[in-house]
């Protein structure tokens, strides 16, 4: 029936309520590689990643063959205030599940019996061993937001013995949970816990057991175009499936929230409003650019996380800002605490040998956290919102104009800065001067493919037309003759005829302003500053 499922972006996602992409080749990776082996392992991705859904599937795939015992950190601060709260709040959790997946009465009396007051967590792990050599079944632990608190010794404690245990039945001189997985941002095995007083820390915990997990939790296109295949049978929109799931992906990269959540805006924000009327109208390309713009003004939890952590750590606020603003590469080391944070949280990864935003949601997000902080005291916005009104012809962007303009005022303010000051700051002042031009009607992001060679491009959508500008720092005629074929090139990956390049020249005999330069079918403006 039309209208009984949804887009889901808070909590678990259930396929009956929810569309959702397919995600069976990640489960029967996970099955196969870690669950069936008996690997203990930590299932860490960053925030909204689609941990606890994964769980919540995987439980339903398991629970015919093992009993799972399905746990959640995310309420139990209380059980840590003592080893012996601990051992009572696992025990009492754990035999609501038991009971729920029929195991005996008998075996349910043992497990619930009193806990010894002396030792509290060795009592549990006899419990443990009584229950898994028992049980008809082999059982499976599974604790969803394991990293709440992760940051205290009882929490040691409690990886220690699931620990002890693992090795002793590895050595066939214990039974207990045939597999573990533990669901979070942190790998524990690698977590610097805090012990006591600050400054008091260490890096071994006892985790160090347990299998690394390398699977992609990231949705795949082809998965994204499945949901919306099952989203197309209840409405009939007529959406172009694999164009949409393709601008999908393109922008999220497969990140499982920043998915859903643009599939659920254009679904129940952009379908029935002044522009859409209705959902036909509003899966296209024109309704999809609108949801986007939706999402990059809203706030939500993802985003204020972001913002969160860049307050919280400012080596990695500054590490991004520069890997956005000046064009350098920056080579990935896995020793350099920011940069784990920023992988950790899913805000940069790491592609091939160097460090790039996650996606263009991230990246687009990020400019404007970065531009907005800058605004108000910018000269450069100041002189593009005074006249941006006649950039706008109807309901093309003269982004002509836009350049001609730009070196006009940047040659007048910034002409007598050194080299160094143009080379890190020039991509912002371009974006601090078109960003007033296009707010509240167009996008633009950074098409990562080209940072790497050497320039950035700037990818504007404009009332449903595309213009794409290289930015990059000129370095003599031969250098700017490949960049031009490049970008006719890259023109075509686009269907689009014309392109701009904006070049920032420190030749003391430069010609600024801007040109027009035919190369085959290709237009391309050339402005040199």
């Amino acid at each position: 029936m039309a209208g009984s499922k949804k887009f889901n972006t808070t909590g678990i996602c259930i396929p009956s309520l929810h569309y959702m992409a397919d995600t069976t080749d990640m489960l029967d990776q996970i099955i196969d590689r870690y669950i069936e082996p008996g690997e203990y392992f930590t299932m860490n991705r960053a925030r909204q990643f689609g941990k606890t859904t994964t769980l919540e599937l995987l439980y339903h795939r398991l629970k015919e063959k093992y009993i799972v015992v399905d746990i959640s950190f995310e309420a139990a601060d209380e059980y840590f205030r003592s080893l012996g709260t601990l051992a009572r709040g696992l025990i009492m959790d754990i035999a609501d599940r038991l009971e729920a997946q029929g195991v005996p009465d008998d075996l349910l009396r043992v497990w619930e019996a009193p806990v010894s007051e002396e030792f509290p967590l060795r009592d549990f792990g006899k419990r443990i061993t009584t229950l898994c050599s028992r049980s008809e079944r082999e059982v499976i632990l599974t604790i969803d937001e394991v990293d709440k608190n992760a940051d205290n010794q009882i929490f040691l404690s409690f990886l220690g013995l699931l620990r002890e245990k693992y090795l002793r039945q590895r050595g066939g001189r214990d039974h207990t949970f045939k597999s573990v997985i533990l669901a979070g941002v942190y790998d524990i095995k690698n977590l610097k816990l805090r012990l006591h007083a600050p400054e008091e820390s260490k890096y071994n915990s006892p985790w160090n057991i347990a299998a690394d997990f390398n699977i992609s939790m990231s949705l795949t296109e082809e998965g994204i175009a499945g949901m919306l295949q099952d989203y197309e049978k209840d409405y009939h929109t007529g959406m172009d499936i694999a164009y949409i799931a393709r601008q999908v992906y393109d922008y999220t990269s497969g990140y499982p929230f920043l998915v859903s959540r643009l599939c659920k805006i254009l679904d129940e924000q952009v379908a029935g409003s002044g522009e859409f009327p209705d959902r036909a109208s509003a899966w296209t390309r024109e309704g999809f650019q609108a949801a986007v713009k939706l999402l990059l003004q809203e706030s939500n939890t993802l985003f204020d996380d972001v913002r969160k952590k860049l307050d919280e750590f400012p080596e990695l606020s500054e590490m991004i800002y520069t890997l956005l603003f000046t064009g350098k590469s920056i080579a990935y080391s896995p020793d350099y605490p920011a940069m784990d944070i920023g992988i950790r949280f899913g805000f940069i990864k790491c592609a091939g040998e160097q460090i790039v935003v996650a996606n263009r949601i991230f990246e687009t997000r990020l400019y404007n956290y970065y531009l907005t902080e800058e605004m108000l005291g910018s000269s450069t916005y100041s002189a593009s919102m005074q006249i941006k009104n006649q950039f706008i012809r109807g309901n093309e962007l003269d982004m002509e104009l836009v350049l001609e303009k730009f070196v006009e005022h940047f040659t007048d303010i910034y002409s007598d800065r050194t080299d160094k000051f143009v080379e890190e700051n020039g991509r912002r002042l371009f974006l601090l001067y078109l960003k007033p031009i296009i707010n509240g009607v167009g996008n633009y992001y950074i098409e990562s493919r080209t940072r790497s060679m050497g320039r950035t491009d700037v990818i504007v959508d404009y009332l449903g037309r595309q213009y794409i500008i290289e930015m990059k720092i000129y370095h003599g005629n031969e250098y700017n003759l490949r960049g031009e074929r490049q970008l006719a090139g890259y023109l075509d990956d686009y269907h689009l005829h014309k392109g701009y390049m904006l070049s920032f020249n420190f030749n003391k005999k430069k010609q600024t302003g801007v040109r027009e330069v035919i190369l085959g079918e290709k237009i391309l403006i050339e402005a040199v500053v």
